[in-house]
């Protein structure tokens, strides 16, 4: 179902089901940011929003559902930026490199969310891929784009699984990198000219040049 439509659906009691739940995951963020994920309990979060937690359980079970669940958001507004630069067209090469700027741009517009959603709670839990999670969704759509290419001839003969986990792996390098220092790149010693597009512009290529055939 399209978003606004459900949206425009919604009941007085959804909106304020929606707006609690959105109220939790902020005081989570603030919390995160403070104290790391070890300050954060359903105590605390009910305390931040003025509910009892009682209350708190019946919009999370769990700690580890919560970072789930955001995680989960993460890769939402991620396909989202996926299918805006897909509806851009062109060639497959580019269309990866907007996919790959988008992941990061993505982490970019929330980084405590980001950095939530990679925390302990989410990355140990035994269903972390279970595919019914968005995550798997997003990662499908890597692997057609990287066989899409090989089949065009532009992209060398590699196992697009092995691809897949090894473009995610080096953008999470980078936009954790950014996330988690704030003056990352230049505020690195002999490094004040280096801006973050740079950086950016430079990584995402070479990643690019991994998966292109050789001339």
């Amino acid at each position: 179902m399209n978003a606004e439509i459900a949206i425009e659906d919604d009941t007085p009691a959804d909106r304020r089901r929606r707006k609690v739940r959105e109220a939790i995951i902020d005081a989570a963020e603030t919390i995160f940011t403070s104290e790391g994920e070890e300050g954060i309990s359903m105590r605390r979060l009910a305390e931040a929003i003025d509910y009892s937690p009682a209350a708190i359980y019946k919009y999370f079970a769990s700690k580890d559902e919560l970072f789930a669940s955001i995680r989960e958001m993460f890769f939402e507004r991620l396909l989202s930026r996926i299918h805006a630069a897909m509806e851009e067209g062109g060639g497959i090469a580019p269309l990866c490199s907007r996919c790959m700027r988008a992941y990061i741009e993505t982490g970019l517009e929330e980084p405590n969310h980001y950095m939530m959603a990679f925390s302990a709670s989410v990355t140990s839990r035994p269903h972390l891929h279970d595919e019914k999670e968005v995550a798997f969704e997003a990662e499908e759509k890597l692997v057609d784009m990287i066989k899409a290419g090989q089949l065009e001839g532009s992209f060398r003969e590699v196992d697009p699984r092995v691809a897949s986990k090894s473009v995610w792996a080096s953008l999470h390098g980078l936009t954790m990198l950014i996330v988690s220092i704030s003056d990352f790149p230049n505020g690195m010693p002999g490094s004040e000219h280096v801006t973050r597009d740079a950086v950016i512009d430079l990584h995402t290529d070479m990643i690019m040049r991994g998966l292109l055939k050789s001339e």
